[in-house]
């Protein structure tokens, strides 16, 4: 049994005030994500490198998103530590935290030891227009970046959360982004995917333009093979995955009750270390809210190894139930009546109920079109029992509104 003090927050997310219902019935984890020997000694090893597809750039597989922290006292510390990739977005906190990440950068003259990924063009800005003005806003946005980054060039720079395959192999767009790697100014391009994340993977390898993805991956998945199976075939194609949402959401959900014999550190390795034990993704990008949290992800750099622990974790099917993790899989869009967004709303409730970060719960609501928002949700639950994973969708957005609406 663990001590009260580890069922505290690891990510200090909301208090228990903000509480939502409990999906039951979901399958279990599939037995594959124990891979590795049992070793309850965490042992202090060499910095495991991987490098990023075609890219050919090398890096540790921990690496850090940025968007987290206003604490730039971090990211001097996690380079410190041995981080060489650091990934944020024009977007995040309007621009500031790719301030913070240049301001310290140019401060330690340690631009060229480092790996910036940055990403533009988030839904809005990129709809309606023609090629002439896509590539128009493109180079636009992208010296905006430049400018707050304090360099000229960037290593990765995505397509800020894509979700179909059009939107993938969209003319217009990777033209757009294909120009700005022609000119010098990007190393390599991709995009990034909360959503349809198989379907977007796929449709990079079959379009042969972009050179990496940042994708959501995490052990609520680990049945979903169609997404492995995506990632397996980019990777052995030359393209480079990233992992985002490697917790799950983190280590506040639903039911608290499901979490009492597990302390925050084990939820964070054993999920860290299960998508990392994937070796056809490069790195992943947790994001540190503290310097303990900053080291305890990144020993994760050295040791790959599941703790007992860690694998019964991994195994309790109760904890991936009560984790309520939703997939973004879009599932619950045809039952609509008003045409929601849920997907956004439901990564929404996760960045401001479960991170406890509002600034990027607000980026997350800005990105929804017109029409599509909290206003126009009905509540009507209708979304609730086509989701997949039972997650109770509209408990959530009645949360969301009372915040934001």
């Amino acid at each position: 049994m663990v001590n009260k003090s580890s069922n505290m927050n690891r990510r200090n997310f909301l208090t228990a005030s903000v509480s939502t219902a409990v999906a039951a019935g979901l399958v279990g984890i599939t037995p594959k994500i124990v891979v590795a020997q049992d070793d309850s000694k965490k042992s202090k090893g060499k910095i495991i490198y991987r490098t990023l597809g075609k890219t050919k750039m090398k890096m540790p597989i921990v690496s850090m998103g940025v968007g987290a922290t206003n604490d730039p006292g971090i990211i001097q510390n996690a380079y410190e530590l041995g981080i060489r990739h650091f990934d944020t977005a024009a977007n995040y906190q309007y621009g500031r935290n790719e301030q913070m990440v240049g301001n310290i950068f140019s401060r330690l003259g340690k631009r060229d030891e480092v790996f910036i990924g940055t990403k533009i063009f988030v839904a809005p800005q990129r709809q309606g227009l023609n090629a002439a003005e896509m590539k128009k806003k493109a180079v636009s946005l992208l010296e905006g970046s430049l400018r707050r980054l304090k360099t000229d060039y960037v290593d990765i720079l995505y397509v800020h959360s894509v979700t179909t395959a059009q939107e993938v192999s969209d003319p217009a767009m990777v033209e757009a982004m294909k120009h700005l790697k022609e000119i010098g100014k990007v190393r390599a391009i991709g995009v990034s995917t909360h959503s349809n994340m198989a379907e977007v993977i796929n449709e990079t390898v079959n379009k042969g333009d972009y050179d990496v993805v940042l994708t959501s991956i995490n052990f609520t998945m680990a049945d979903d093979q169609t997404l492995l199976g995506a990632i397996d075939n980019a990777a052995s194609k030359g393209i480079g995955i990233v992992a985002m949402k490697t917790l799950a959401g983190g280590g506040r959900w639903p039911n608290p009750e499901s979490r009492k014999d597990y302390s925050s550190s084990t939820i964070a390795l054993a999920a860290l270390k299960w998508v990392m034990n994937n070796k056809n993704i490069t790195t992943s990008i947790p994001g540190f809210s503290g310097y303990e949290h900053l080291n305890e992800d990144f020993s994760v750099a050295t040791n790959l190894k599941f703790t007992s622990e860690e694998k019964k974790l991994l195994s309790d099917n109760d904890v991936r139930v009560s984790m309520g993790f939703c997939r973004q899989c879009g599932q619950c869009l045809a039952s609509c009546p008003v045409d929601t967004d849920i997907p956004t709303l439901m990564r929404t409730h996760m960045y401001s109920a479960q991170y406890g970060d509002f600034h990027l719960a607000r980026m997350a609501l800005d990105e929804i079109p017109k029409g599509k928002g909290l206003q126009t949700c009905v509540t009507c639950t209708s979304c609730v029992a086509e989701c997949a994973n039972s997650v109770d969708i509209s408990s959530r957005i009645d949360e969301l509104k009372l915040m934001y609406a």
